[in-house]
């Protein structure tokens, strides 16, 4: 039998103005399992000061990440624990043996080993200040940045990545999953961003005044783009300016086709 639970503290949560994210991660969608265990979920929030330095965040084994940039100097950490036992009282036991950050710009989760009768997962939603160096790591699970500016970093193996809205110095990877960028403005503030996937598509969305040189390619797959410097479709490697020119936005693949789309 499922059981689940939602744990929220109450007063964490910030005043949202317009301009700031809405926590979206729950419960109710959590979709751990792990054969005939039984599951269970709780919901866990912490708020942390903003360190000088770097915010690394790793969820461990199983789990995604979701970092957005708000308008507050502290830092939001929402946590989705998943855990997975023989029986319910087990289930819900192994919550407690669970950290999910550590201060110190560290967020990263750790808990007991897991074995055949026992699994866990953590799950993030993050909020930072949009002015945040972030350096975001999972193994099976996705990646989402959005609303940020820094010198990012990220990577996966099994898991897509979307990228909205971000500026600085941006470079990441994953190994299984597709990439999908927003851009936003008309031009790039910042260094550049420099991200690939081996197997996944990718899916670029370029506002139609933005400025910039493009790079993008793959080996496995075609290239569509609606930018007129790039008819129709093109294969391997394709390098083309926007408008005026400017920073470098290189996205490419190994296997799977890649679309530029204005917007």
């Amino acid at each position: 039998m499922r059981h689940i639970s939602l744990f929220i503290l109450l007063g964490a949560l910030p005043s949202f103005g317009f301009q700031n994210p809405v926590p979206r991660l729950t419960c109710s969608d959590h979709g751990f399992r792990r054969d005939s265990l039984a599951a269970h979920c709780e919901m866990r929030e912490q708020t942390l000061n903003a360190p000088g330095g770097a915010i690394r965040i790793d969820p461990g084994m199983n789990g995604g990440v979701t970092v957005s940039g708000w308008d507050r100097a502290d830092i939001l950490v929402r946590a989705r624990i998943e855990t997975a036992a023989g029986t319910d009282s087990d289930a819900q036991a192994m919550v407690s043996e669970i950290s999910v950050a550590s201060g110190g710009g560290s967020i990263e989760a750790a808990g007991p080993e897991p074995d055949g009768h026992h699994d866990w997962s953590v799950s993030y939603e993050i909020f930072a200040p949009r002015q945040s160096d972030i350096h975001a790591k999972a193994h099976n699970g996705g990646i989402m940045l959005a609303d940020l500016h820094g010198n990012i970093e990220f990577e996966t193996i099994n898991g897509g990545v979307t990228l909205a809205r971000l500026s600085g110095d941006v470079h990441g990877h994953t190994t299984n999953g597709g990439l999908t960028i927003e851009l936003a403005g008309d031009r790039w503030d910042g260094t550049g961003l420099e991200v690939t996937t081996t197997n996944g598509g990718v899916k670029l969305g370029v506002p139609s005044n933005y400025s910039a040189h493009f790079e993008t390619g793959t080996v496995n797959g075609g290239v569509k783009s609606d930018f007129p410097t790039v008819q129709g479709r093109a294969t391997r490697n394709v390098s083309f300016d926007a408008g005026q020119g400017g920073a470098t936005i290189k996205v490419t693949t190994t296997n799977g086709g890649v679309s530029i789309t204005k917007s």
